[in-house]
């Protein structure tokens, strides 16, 4: 565009500064030497226009010089602008692995800054988006966030990528993914959701298939598990070898095994499968033993706890020493409030 102007412009500075040569000047013709080489006989007002010809294709050839420089600079900056997008896109999806190499010190300095940070996009954020790549991110992500499933391959994001398993969450709630698919595919979802899926599988889910998945078991689902004993809905019938085994497999401490015995009270366990589960636990496990007592008095079999307090050390289980001897004095307290 420029360029067109500046030959017009030329052309015309040429033609005017001639005809002026010609007409007010002289008409004369003359010729030149060129390094010892005779030229044909030309205006003088043509050999005054020749000078100017060359300068012109001089500028025009230093223009297009700098041009083609600043064109490749410019490249570089489209090249950068890309791969900023790209990192853009990966920031947002939250990719770990991005190793992104830029041409221009501006964009680099940007790239070190995305590579330590972490960003997500708020709210309807993309709604005026121009960019394909980025809408595209953005829309999966706000789908995510909605609840929705959202195809994350074309990202090719790793197993543990947040996104993946929030998607792979809602596409069990959503019941497009069985809590047996996750539970059985240790490579392909990470533990944490695995037993998360746990949780929700085993609210619902028969003995056999609680069992088969038990390396799962949390706190949490214990809870669930006691929950169902005896229940209206979804009721289930544990042996008491299988009750010892899903106890056994969960880090509890002295409280949580009382929690568990007054559990398994409200639940309306069989009072002599209660003691029992006790007494097989605290075999292996001192921590049961408080939990034990108190199941013995709480059942009112108060021979067998004696027995226990009687063959211990004189500082131990000194609540339940002091229930004992408020007993044997007729004074009724709940045994709740010692412990």
């Amino acid at each position: 565009m420029y360029l067109r102007r500046y030959t017009v412009g030329a052309l015309i500075l040429m033609a005017l500064v001639g005809w002026y040569v010609y007409a007010y000047i002289t008409q004369t013709t003359m010729s030149m030497d060129f390094f010892g080489i005779p030229l044909p006989p030309l205006l003088v007002a043509v050999w005054i226009v020749v000078p100017l010809a060359i300068f012109y294709i001089a500028s025009v050839g230093h223009m297009a010089l700098y041009s083609m420089v600043g064109n490749f600079r410019l490249r570089k900056y489209d090249k950068d602008h890309e791969k900023m997008i790209d990192e853009i896109a990966d920031t947002y999806l939250g990719k770990r692995e991005k190793n992104y190499s830029f041409k221009t010190d501006r964009y680099q300095l940007m790239a070190t800054l995305l590579e330590h940070s972490v960003i997500y996009p708020k709210g309807d954020a993309g709604v005026n988006i121009k960019n394909e790549k980025i809408k595209r991110v953005m829309d999966a992500i706000e789908s995510i966030k909605n609840g929705e499933v959202a195809d994350l391959k074309r990202f090719n994001l790793r197993d543990d990528n947040e996104l993946v398993i929030q998607n792979t969450r809602n596409m069990f709630k959503k019941g497009d993914l069985k809590a047996e698919d996750i539970l059985s595919n240790e490579k392909k979802y990470i533990e944490a959701l695995r037993k998360e899926v746990y949780s929700e599988y085993v609210k619902t889910a028969p003995l056999g298939n609680i069992k088969k998945y038990k390396q799962y078991f949390t706190k949490e689902t214990l809870n669930i598990v006691l929950s169902r004993i005896n229940a209206d809905e979804n009721s289930l019938d544990i042996d008491n070898k299988y009750l010892v085994s899903f106890v056994e497999s969960v880090e509890l401490n002295k409280e949580d095994f009382i929690q568990l015995s007054k559990q398994l009270a409200n639940a309306h366990m069989v009072p002599e499968d209660r003691i029992k589960l006790f007494e097989v636990i605290s075999e292996k496990n001192e921590n049961v033993i408080d939990a034990y007592l108190f199941t013995l008095y709480d059942l009112g079999m108060n021979a067998p706890a004696d027995v226990i307090l009687d063959n211990s050390q004189k500082d131990e289980h000194q609540n339940f020493k002091a229930y004992r001897a408020l007993r044997e004095c007729n004074k009724n307290f709940s045994i709740d409030i010692f412990i």
